[in-house]
């Protein structure tokens, strides 16, 4: 089964994802909810990404590699503007996005060397 191969992104991908719900609530419990606007947004929309890509990779969507590239890229939007505020729940979320993140990245590489080599299409 594909899955085990994806689990471990999949996992960060779900991890993030709560991450983000938690951040984004938090902040909008904040008193000054003005500067966390951004944060908020991303959080948002971050948590959607990252439940589309981890159920791409659970059935073991062929465009996989693409949603995970994408998401990798908006965890590090997200985990940047997380990262700017001094709350425990931002922190967490940044540290949550980063790892995501990578795992995304990884995920994305492999699985677009596997596409592009049952394609008969060599990866460089």
């Amino acid at each position: 089964m594909q899955q085990n191969r994806y689990q471990s992104c999949i996992e960060a991908c779900t991890e993030c994802a709560n991450a983000c719900d938690m951040c984004a609530a938090a902040c909008l419990g904040e008193e000054m909810v003005g500067p966390m606007t951004r944060c908020i947004a991303l959080d948002v929309d971050c948590a959607q990404y990252c439940r589309l890509a981890a159920g791409m990779m659970a059935r073991d969507s062929e465009a996989a590699d693409l949603m995970c590239q994408t998401c990798a890229e908006l965890c590090t939007m997200c985990g940047d503007e997380c990262g700017k505020h001094r709350a425990a729940h931002c922190q967490d979320c940044a540290a949550a996005c980063r790892r995501c993140a990578a795992a995304c990245r990884q995920m994305g590489a492999m699985t677009a060397a596997r596409r592009s080599t049952s394609a008969g299409i060599t990866a460089h």
